[in-house]
């Protein structure tokens, strides 16, 4: 089991008179950040100072420990969520490279806030805390839901840390005191700030396909951030997991816990046979998505919250409503998700896996090193 030994106890600052106010200590008033400029490359990404948020009701001040790395933002910057991208994010982010477009409708929920801070991943320590919120948050490393509910969970609408408002490529950012998780335990602040998007993604869809015991979990792309937290998650319910994954990476998935490995480049289906799967958990969709609906048995699942190898595909209607098969979209983490995975992690039910770090300021390289997919795991940023 993992250690609390590293646990963070809440301070005080002996100067704070009034203790109402609770200010952070020795906070400077402006802090370096990667601001995200509009639609487009990598130039789109600018390194400079700007002011350091400030909180208000139901708020806390974090000073960013490590922010992690995802697809979310590349195709955010890309404005890839824009209907007229119909290419996979690599091509989509060339095509930025040569001919950057603006695109009104390329964000998540609403035109993306440019110029903004992005950053979903984030692993921080609480340094100030608005007046209605408990003082003893101080000093406590956290990690955040980047996912919020503004509507409660009886309603799907949400909003991302880093999509629709600034999130933790800077020194500091600022969120709902309510959506920060204490997480007891001895890992680095680069390991827990690997688990948030991706972890949470993979929980949250086999959460909501009703992952069991038992059954057969296919696994696309297994060897990315999405993909390998999926394959520990499914094997930690007792599933029974496939991975598709690049054959040199074979053993790294297999060590986390696939029972079977398939190359990304060979049939599937003629090795595994039609209707032998209970579960499929895609994150690449592309021109590989029919494929995966043959393989599910009548009655199974398909869950999906990506489409990095292509957003449109061929579904053949009469093999998904013949087969009875369910369709499900992930997006909004539900609620038992993220306190879900600060369990996990307090009890070595998982591990993370950060491929390499950073420096901040180095978010280009750290990114164009993700586009090529030659790691397993995740690329996190320390500021």
């Amino acid at each position: 089991s993992i250690s609390s030994a590293q646990a963070c106890a809440p301070t005080r600052s002996s100067t704070d008179a009034d203790p109402m106010q609770r200010p952070a200590q020795n906070k400077p008033a402006t802090m370096k950040a990667v601001v995200t400029t509009g639609n487009g490359g990598y130039d789109r990404l600018v390194w400079r100072d700007v002011p350091i948020p400030t909180i208000g009701p139901g708020e806390v001040l974090l000073r960013v420990l490590a922010a992690g790395v995802n697809n979310t933002e590349i195709n955010t910057r890309l404005g890839w969520y824009s209907a007229s991208v119909t290419t996979a994010t690599n091509a989509a982010a060339a095509l930025e490279e040569e001919r950057p477009t603006h695109k009104a409708d390329g964000g998540w929920n609403i035109a993306t806030p440019f110029p903004f801070i992005q950053g979903t991943d984030c692993c921080g320590r609480v340094v100030e805390t608005a007046p209605d919120v408990d003082a003893a948050l101080i000093g406590r490393r956290v990690l955040v839901r980047a996912c919020m509910r503004p509507q409660g969970f009886g309603s799907m609408d949400n909003i991302w840390m880093g999509s629709d408002f600034d999130g933790a490529f800077a020194e500091y950012v600022k969120v709902p005191a309510a959506e920060v998780f204490e997480v007891r335990c001895d890992w680095t602040d680069a390991e827990l700030a690997s688990i948030p998007c991706a972890y949470a993604t993979a929980e949250n869809m086999l959460h909501r396909a009703r992952a069991a015991a038992d059954e057969h979990v296919l696994v696309t792309g297994a060897s990315g951030g999405v993909g390998s937290a999926a394959v520990q998650l499914a094997k930690r319910r007792g599933a029974r997991v496939t991975a598709i994954a690049q054959a040199s990476k074979a053993d790294a998935v297999r060590a986390l816990g696939a029972e079977r490995v398939i190359d990304r480049d060979d049939d599937a289906v003629a090795l595994l046979g039609e209707e032998s799967v209970d579960l499929v958990v895609d994150n690449v969709a592309g021109p590989h998505f029919g494929a995966m609906l043959k393989l599910l048995r009548r009655g199974g699942r398909y869950a999906s919250s990506g489409a990095i190898g292509g957003p449109i595909v061929e579904l053949d209607m009469r093999r998904f409503y013949l087969k009875d098969l369910t369709l499900v979209g992930c997006t909004a983490w539900d609620e038992p998700v993220f306190p879900n995975l600060v369990r996990y992690i307090e009890r070595g039910e998982i591990r993370p896996l950060v491929a390499a770090t950073f420096p901040l300021e180095r978010i280009a390289d750290a990114q164009r090193a993700f586009l090529e997919k030659r790691h397993v795991g995740k690329f996190v940023l320390i500021p």
